[in-house]
């Protein structure tokens, strides 16, 4: 018998989310030879459809879009070199405060043990040595993303194995430079209001708390084609106006806050697999 291999195991809401805050390390690891694997949580049949038409305008058509979003994520699984995709297809739950948060089966309605034990069975499958996903608040309040987390950490208390635990996060200067480049790329943005500027500072977390910096800078290129395969979100994709070379500078670091461990690997760490290889 083989070795088994390491495993690393992302939790994400949506196709999409995969590329945004783990691209760069889905990327790297596979390049190592570690086994990633990407759950979906979500269809994402509240993205846009053709054109960038809304949920709830006149042409979208749920249905369109969900089958549109799963070849656009099983492309970005190429492009990443992702080894294995589970789709769990709960019903998209929209942004909070829409009427689909509300709608039977969405992901958002569905009980947090039910989505926690199907999980769980993924978790005995694969038995990741990692496994990545959200914090509480699901980075910035999305129903889905904090489902995602919910789910997540219920089911790693059915499982019988200890993996290392990391929630995606942005140190706080990494924030300031996003808007600076934000302002940069749309001259004519207006300065936010004093309550939304607040919600963004409050969004990541301040750079002595950030647990792990992982350099995926020679992956930056996969990270923006992985994005880019989103074709139909791309209107609301900003990163991909700005072109590969400045996408680099500014999305060539992915950190993360490690919030389960049995190695006991020093931190601030530069590897998601610190202390187990």
């Amino acid at each position: 018998m083989t070795e088994r291999p390491l495993t690393l195991m992302a939790v994400h809401a949506h196709p999409d989310d995969e590329a945004t805050s783990t691209g760069g390390v889905l990327a790297r690891y596979a390049a190592e030879g570690i086994r990633t694997v990407l759950v979906t949580c979500t269809d994402g049949g509240c993205g846009d459809g053709p054109g960038g038409v809304k949920p709830g305008e006149p042409g979208h058509d749920p249905a369109a879009v969900v089958k549109m979003r799963r070849q656009e994520l099983e492309t970005s699984c190429e492009v990443l070199k992702v080894s294995d995709l589970e789709t769990l297809d709960y019903a998209d739950s929209g942004m909070i405060g829409w009427p689909s948060n509300e709608a039977p089966g969405s992901f958002w309605q569905t009980p947090v043990d039910v989505g926690a034990a199907r999980l769980a069975e993924l978790m005995r499958h694969y038995r990741p040595d990692v496994v990545v996903t959200y914090d509480e608040n699901g980075f910035y309040g999305h129903p889905d993303h904090i489902q995602a987390h919910r789910i997540t950490m219920a089911a790693l208390e059915m499982i019988d194995f200890t993996p290392k635990v990391y929630w995606t996060t942005m140190p706080h200067s990494g924030m300031q430079r996003f808007g600076e480049i934000m302002r940069e790329f749309n001259e004519d943005m207006p300065e936010p209001d004093p309550a939304e500027a607040a919600a963004l500072a409050d969004i990541g977390l301040p750079d002595d708390e950030i647990t792990t910096w992982v350099d995926t800078t020679a992956f930056s290129d996969q990270k923006f084609d992985s994005l880019a395969a989103h074709a139909s979100q791309g209107e609301n994709i900003f990163f991909l106006k700005m072109g590969k070379e400045r996408f680099g500078e500014l999305m060539g670091l992915e950190t993360f806050v490690r919030v389960r461990d049995t190695t006991d690997a020093p931190i601030p760490e530069n590897d998601l697999f610190a202390g187990l290889r």
